[in-house]
Parts: C-alpha cells; structure tokens; sequence
C-alpha cells in the first residue's frame, strides 16, 4: 500500500509540475484578501479595543487557512474527471492498493498546499508581518495546515465518489470555503463575532486549525493551545480519510 501511494503520488505531483499556472491560479485570491483585506481593515483596527497586535498579524493565520481551503477542496473535481474518463476504473482491476489510490490523491493536494502556504509566508513577512519564523514555528504550523489539507481533500474526494457530477461537487466547494471563512475566527476575534458566529466557530474545524497556527506564529508561542488545536485537526484528518476510503470502497463494490 505505501508503495502504491508513493507512486501515485509521483505521479500526481508529474502532472502538478507540468500544469504550475494551475497552482499559482489557486494562490490569487488568498493573496488578494490579504493584500486588501489588511489594508481595508487597518483603521479599523487601529480605533477600537483589539489589542497590541497589527491587523496583518493576526489576519496571516486565516490567509494560510484559506490558502488550505481553496487549494483542497477542489480536489475531488480531478478525481470525479478521472473517474468519467475510465482512469479509475482501469486501476481498478489493476492489483493497486485501493487505499492507495485516495491516500496518494489526499496527500499530494496537502503537499501542495504546504508548498503554497510557504509562498504567502514570504509574502507576508515581505509586505511587514511581525511572524514567529523559526524552524520550530514554521514545522509546527506546517503540520496544522498539512492536516487541515488532508481532511479538506478527503472530504472532496468523498463528496467526487458518492456525487459523481461536477456540479454539486462545485457547490460543495464553495460551501467548505468561504462560509467556513466567516464562521471562524479566521478575519476576527471571538469577542467581536455576534453570540451565534460564536456559538458556531465553537463546532468550526477551521477555528482551531486557524487557532492552532496562530498560536505559534504569532507573538508568544502557546504550545498548549497549538497542540488542542493540532489534536482536533488530526482527528479531523482521520475521520475524514476514513470515510473517504469507505465512499471508494463502495464505488468498487
């Protein structure tokens, strides 16, 4: 099974490295929300209650998250494409481990997003973030949007096989984006969200995969909040991947 997955993920990442304007497309908008939405905001900021942090501080964890979210949720349209082709089909009856065959999928869609959360760091610390970029802060924080990457992918994934139409698929898409955006606390604090966003955050997985990367990126690393946010996206990560083996289990039988 690991050397099926290995493989595959090769062979994914061939077909990413001939198509790198896809992977910079996926990089526009989290690049623009943080671009304008600091700079949009920054007064704001400045006159009320927020605390002794730049707005650009605190809104680089949410980027990175979004990053995650945009770059993983679409990943089920290029199975679903796959699987109208025949491709899957083909393997199959191949002797490739079925498991494989999502695990591989799953994993390069995190790896890629990993690779894009690097460049808004750049980004970020170029346009004047005050980031904790240390070795450690960067690994950790990598592993929060690795995992939250994982779970997206596979939701899309699972969503691809049962679906098996690329609208709904669409749809799906956009609900595991922006919506999540604005219920988390991803552009604001929890003290400025009305009693039902906050109610909601609460259940939100965003929220603590947005909580867990700020709490080492930004100012004092809190390693105790990172590491409740990090367990809750690593259960995330599993119960999504589960699910997603079991809907392509069911499309072989």
């Amino acid at each position: 099974m690991l050397a099926d997955t290995w493989y595959l993920f090769l062979k994914y990442t061939k077909i990413t490295m001939r198509m790198p304007m896809w992977t910079l497309f996926t990089l526009i908008q989290p690049l623009l929300w943080l671009l304008i939405f600091t700079q949009l905001f920054k007064n704001v900021v400045d006159t009320s209650n927020f605390g002794n942090e730049s707005y650009i501080d605190f809104f680089v964890p949410g980027v990175l998250v979004m990053t995650a979210l945009f770059g993983s949720s679409w990943s089920g349209v290029s199975l679903l494409r796959e699987i109208t082709a025949g491709s899957v089909d083909k393997m199959l009856v191949s002797p490739v481990s079925r498991v494989a065959i999502v695990l591989s999928r799953v994993l390069h869609s995190a790896a890629q997003v990993v690779i894009q959360v690097l460049v808004i760091l750049l980004i970020a610390w170029l346009a004047g973030a005050q980031l904790n970029l240390d070795p450690l802060s960067l690994l950790l924080t990598m592993v929060s949007v690795f995992l939250l990457g994982v779970a997206l992918a596979a939701l899309s994934n699972g969503f691809a096989i049962i679906l098996q139409r690329e609208e709904p698929l669409v749809m799906i898409g956009n609900l595991m984006t922006l919506p999540l955006m604005f219920l988390s606390t991803a552009m604001v604090p929890k003290q400025f969200m009305p009693g039902w966003i906050e109610t909601i955050s609460i259940i939100n997985p965003i929220t603590y995969a947005v909580e867990s990367v700020r709490a080492v990126l930004v100012g004092t690393p809190d390693l105790g909040a990172y590491s409740f946010g990090a367990v809750i996206m690593l259960i995330f990560a599993a119960v999504s991947l589960a699910w997603a083996v079991s809907a392509f289990n069911g499309l072989r039988d």
